[in-house]
């Protein structure tokens, strides 16, 4: 059941049987020479949507942009400021717990979102602990990828799976948006790894192409499938446990 498509009294109608909500949250950022820009928020939609589908839950419109200053280094990529970000999603649970919403699930496609989401939350516990006059709300964040995606993402790619522009979340995209699949060389065919980055500048000198451990060439639109519906029934469970929680 999406937010976006729903009139105000089916929310209402929702609400006097779940105090649930998934939010799909993602970034705006470079993919490498053949993932989408779109990739994170792309990936934690379809699948936050692929839940919705299957158990009925209330799903918030995708948090497309996200904290990606590090990105900043290629065309096309956007960054919210940390602090920006905190403010969007307390607003966003705010606004929703006015009308009942008590537990936000967020599906995260962009690791990093973490930092700044995590204080997010922080903020809203601290303001009902404080004594503001805010609803008390429960949040978690997880990625989209649980236990089934996690060992399916083993099998398929092993060590060039990496840490950015993933052959997974490539071919998940790919299968979300087959009408965009993009193809290119990678040279080298597993990109490097170094141990920390700082700004934009930094990261793409040491990434001139984006990538980061991946070999994205790997990825197609049949294994995003696969990746799909495990990652649907990954966050099946982790979102029923956090109702139950």
């Amino acid at each position: 059941m999406q937010l976006a498509l729903s009139t105000w009294q089916e929310v209402e109608t929702y609400l006097r049987g779940s105090a649930g909500i998934v939010i799909p949250i993602g970034s705006v950022e470079q993919h490498g020479p053949n993932g989408l820009i779109g990739t994170d928020h792309l990936c934690a939609e379809v699948v936050a949507k692929g839940v919705g589908d299957a158990i009925g839950c209330m799903v918030a419109p995708t948090l497309a942009y996200g904290m990606s200053q590090h990105h900043l280094g290629f065309a096309g990529s956007v960054t919210l400021r940390p602090s920006t970000l905190m403010l969007v999603v307390r607003d966003v649970v705010q606004s929703l717990a006015v009308h009942g919403f008590r537990k936000f699930f967020f599906i995260n496609g962009h690791g990093g979102n973490i930092a700044s989401v995590t204080a997010a939350f922080d903020e809203l516990y601290a303001a009902v602990s404080l004594g503001d006059r805010e609803p008390p709300v429960q949040c978690r964040m997880t990625f989209w990828t649980g236990p089934r995606c996690k060992t399916l993402i083993g099998e398929l790619y092993a060590n060039a799976e990496g840490g950015h522009a993933t052959a997974s979340e490539v071919s998940l995209a790919q299968y979300y948006q087959s009408q965009h699949i993009k193809h290119a060389q990678m040279s080298p065919k597993i990109a490097p790894r170094f141990p920390q980055f700082f700004d934009g500048a930094d990261y793409r000198t040491r990434y001139p192409d984006g990538r980061i451990g991946s070999d994205p060439s790997l990825s197609s639109p049949e294994h995003g499938k696969r990746l799909y519906d495990a990652a649907v029934l990954d966050m099946i469970d982790a979102y029923k446990t956090f109702l139950e929680y």
